[in-house]
């Protein structure tokens, strides 16, 4: 295996592990209105994403750029309950006649919210790196493996909608609350389990 693919892997393992289902909660909350009739925008969606956190991993990963740790794990579950609230307020036409906008604030969003995320991935990827001395390759590589793994979590989100939507017959209105709000509860958890918050807030524990 060479070193691409070895970095290509760790970035598609590093985005699917359930242990840091922090990226995916983020992945799911930004796609919870869509199903797969709107895999067109989902993928504009993505790769708005995809910019965003290419741009500050490769930066961060270079060392051109640095911000604490602490402080980009709290943003990040931030990140996650600002788009899940901003969900119960997206409104989708009644007529299917009616076209939605093919222009959405959410996209700004997502590459926003991507540069925060890029600089989650590079303080995995830089412990990896160690002291390598070409970073391009393995950079490279982790990214399209971080690409990669957001498509099947999307693939995977959107099918479970249209299934829960189409077959079983759940408004799409009540499918986004249901899922937006779990979403909302898991990223208060993980700000309020943050140390930083808590030692912002008072709560620290010796």
């Amino acid at each position: 295996m060479s070193e691409f693919q070895a970095y290509l892997q760790l970035g598609f393992d590093h985005i699917t592990d359930s242990n840091g289902y922090d990226h995916i909660l983020f992945i799911v909350a930004l796609c919870t209105i869509y199903t797969l009739v709107d895999w067109k925008k989902v993928i504009i969606l993505v790769t708005a994403f995809t910019i965003g956190h290419s741009i500050t991993l490769a930066l961060a990963t270079l060392g051109l750029i640095s911000i604490r740790p602490d402080v980009i794990e709290l943003l990040i579950p931030i990140t996650i309950l600002i788009t899940a609230i901003l969900n119960f307020f997206h409104k989708t036409p009644k007529s299917s006649y009616i076209k939605e906008s093919n222009y959405s604030p959410r996209y700004p969003l997502a590459l926003t919210f991507g540069l925060i995320h890029g600089l989650g991935f590079s303080n995995y990827l830089r412990t990896l790196l160690g002291k390598e001395a070409d970073i391009l390759s393995p950079l490279l590589g982790f990214n399209i493996g971080l690409e990669l793994g957001q498509l099947i979590i999307v693939f995977v989100v959107l099918s479970v909608a249209f299934a829960m939507i189409e077959l079983f017959r759940i408004s799409k209105l009540r499918w986004n609350d249901i899922l937006s709000g779990l979403i909302v509860g898991m990223a208060l958890s993980l700000i309020l389990n943050n140390e930083l918050f808590r030692e912002i807030m008072g709560l620290s524990v010796n």
